[in-house]
């Protein structure tokens, strides 16, 4: 019983760390711009895919593909800001908003029309693909562990990054006020850019963690749907939040996939997230604002 319960956690909290990752991609671009960007699921697919390609087809090892996928995405969401979103500055957030949603679409679509990719469901290995460890009776698969230690790794370096570089502390700045980051001298539009490159190159290192669980299609991005939950929970305004948002998003489904009649494990996301707003609507971390009208 105890066995099964810790395993059960367990794949919840890998889970978990995906959802915490996609949820730090929306953080992290509310944070800077106050937009929501539905299409963060989106860049999950593209880097599931490119690392696809690049480990099946040119024959990359799985490192090299993943430390690729996450810059080549970094780089697509730094074009994305400079040449779609940065001519929206200005506009009403609805219209973005919308603009984003229009954009997870399109990729949808982009990726079934490619060849090689199209609507079917691809895998590929990895240096973790059938490997287990045991503690007594406890079997752990390697590609759940690595999901966790990975995504904790990841968040520890972004860590560092926003507390630490002078990029970094800049983006803070904006983050919590902009005309006053304006007046201290930082370029607010080079901030915007630079959060949507790292939001981005999250969102395909994510796919990449996600992609030997659930394999490769283009519906990956779905799972944004799921990770949207993890961000109110841990508060829009968090960081940190994002990634306990999404561990309990994740356990809570894993439980009631578990223990739960069929159905209830597509929708414990949603009914924490109903209660979150209704109980604490800024969420277990973020700060409630008034703002003078």
């Amino acid at each position: 019983m105890l066995n099964e319960i810790l395993q059960t956690i367990l794949s919840g909290i890998s889970i978990g760390c995906i959802y915490g990752l996609v949820a730090l991609g929306f953080v992290l671009i509310y944070k800077a711009t106050e937009i929501i960007n539905f299409a963060q699921g989106e860049m999950m697919v593209i880097g599931a895919f490119i690392t696809l390609t690049l480990i099946n087809v040119l024959g990359l090892n799985y490192w090299a593909a993943l430390l690729f996928t996450t810059v080549a995405l970094g780089c697509f969401g730094m074009l994305l800001e400079r040449l779609v979103l940065r001519s929206l500055i200005g506009e009403p957030a609805f219209a973005v908003v919308m603009l984003t949603i229009g954009l997870g679409y399109f990729v949808r679509s982009s990726v079934s029309m490619v060849p090689g990719w199209g609507t079917d469901t691809y895998g590929f290995k990895t240096p973790f693909t059938d490997k287990v460890a045991k503690f007594g009776d406890l079997v752990l698969s390697w590609e759940q562990l690595a999901i966790i230690i990975m995504t904790f790794a990841l968040i520890g370096i972004l860590m560092v990054f926003f507390r630490y570089t002078r990029i970094g502390v800049a983006m803070r700045a904006a983050s919590q006020n902009q005309l006053a980051a304006v007046y201290m001298g930082i370029s607010v539009n080079r901030v915007f850019s630079l959060t949507w490159t790292i939001s981005a190159a999250v969102g395909g290192f994510a796919g990449v963690l996600l992609a030997p669980i659930t394999f490769v299609h283009m519906n990956m991005g779905f799972i944004g749907l799921k990770a949207f939950p993890a961000a109110v929970l841990g508060g829009f305004s968090s960081i940190p939040g994002a990634i306990v948002g999404g561990l309990i998003i994740g356990i809570t489904e894993s439980f009631s996939g578990f223990y739960l009649p069929d159905g209830w494990k597509d929708v414990a996301a949603y009914i924490i997230l109903i209660l979150v707003l209704i109980i604490r609507p800024q969420g277990l971390f973020g700060i409630q604002e008034k703002k003078k009208v």
